[in-house]
């Protein structure tokens, strides 16, 4: 059984999909030339700009690849690029994390 999309999960699909359609304007791209280049169908496109959470991961790395943002992306979520991180750089990590 699928679990429920969180509201806060919504609301960042949302944000994503919006700039992602700006992206997409900027580079004077048409959902469907976006939707080539990111090896992806229209209708996916247009469900990953209008917010829905259940597109690809593989897809919204493309798409992002493509608008030119995927580095700051990654960058986004790089532990050591947050004081948080860069705090716990010098511990050791645990090799697993159980639940």
């Amino acid at each position: 059984m699928k679990r429920p999309t969180t509201v806060r999960t919504a609301l960042a699909a949302r944000a994503i999909g919006e700039s992602v359609a700006t992206w997409r304007k900027l580079h004077g791209l048409t959902v469907q030339q976006l939707a080539e280049k990111a090896n992806a169908s229209r209708s996916t496109i247009g469900r990953l700009e209008h917010g829905d959470p259940s597109v690809s991961f593989e897809t919204v790395l493309n798409v992002c690849a493509n608008v030119g943002v995927l580095d700051r992306v990654v960058d986004a979520i790089d532990p050591y690029e947050t004081d948080y991180g860069r705090l716990r750089a010098d511990q050791e990590l645990p090799k697993r994390v159980r639940n």
